[in-house]
């Protein structure tokens, strides 16, 4: 996310999300992926769960696109499991989107869990290299931003407990108003017979955006807004000519 370099984050990732992220990826891009005939842009592939699904769903390469050092890390230990034919089709991008150089590489593009933490003038990076990495006919798949801010400070939710051993992983996440943005906590914690071990936290930024100031920055891109295969994504798809 945009705003920390996931130093702590990285760590708790895998162990309290992974399965959820797995889920989600394949109900809302298996399919998709599974029409992709020339190759997959992943924006912010993370720790790779992601990618792994879309390697999985489709035959066509992947380009796997994460400027986190922390994050990449976990994504190469994770694609360092895989077999070599597959990561044989995984291109990995350690520079943000608008730096990375793609031109017309993918007939899909997937950014799960990213654009929010974007800053506007950087999304609007973000989409002027979607179109330029897709092909003609190419379409994009995306999580929006939160639509507004919250009133005040309010608690998501909370993830885990998953036990390691005699030990108990978990985290806390809230969420607050911060002058224009959403200021989202992470507070990390491991406990062992009850007794907190240890605790760290990581903040987040997000940036909100309507749905409508999204399809016009994506339209001025040349990337027409259709229908999303998912209620929980927004699609848009480069013209075919």
């Amino acid at each position: 996310m945009f705003g920390a370099d996931y130093t702590v984050s990285v760590e708790f990732y895998d162990l309290l999300q992974a399965e959820t992220d797995r889920r989600s990826a394949k109900r809302r891009f298996a399919e998709a992926a599974s029409h992709a005939r020339h190759g997959i842009l992943d924006i912010g592939a993370g720790t790779g769960i992601v990618t792994e699904t879309l390697l999985t769903a489709s035959a066509a390469p992947i380009h796997a696109v994460e400027p986190a050092a922390p994050m990449r890390a976990a994504l190469l230990s994770r694609l360092a499991g895989l077999g070599a034919d597959q990561r044989a089709r995984v291109t990995l991008h350690p520079e943000p989107i608008e730096r990375a150089g793609i031109e017309e590489v993918a007939d899909l593009a997937i950014a799960s869990n990213i654009i929010a933490c974007l800053d506007p003038a950087t999304r609007r990076a973000t989409w002027q290299a979607v179109s330029r990495a897709l092909l003609p006919g190419g379409l994009l798949l995306f999580d929006p931003p939160p639509t507004e801010l919250p009133t005040g400070r309010e608690k998501v939710g909370r993830l885990g407990p998953v036990r390691v051993g005699p030990d108990m992983y978990g985290a806390d996440i809230t969420r607050e108003p911060d002058a224009g943005i959403v200021r989202m906590v992470f507070t990390y914690h491991v406990e062992r017979d009850g007794r907190v071990l240890r605790q760290q936290q990581e903040t987040f930024e997000l940036w909100p955006a309507s749905t409508s100031e999204i399809g016009a920055e994506l339209e001025a891109q040349g990337l027409h807004v259709v229908q999303a295969p998912s209620a929980d994504l927004l699609a848009a798809r480069r013209p075919a000519h």
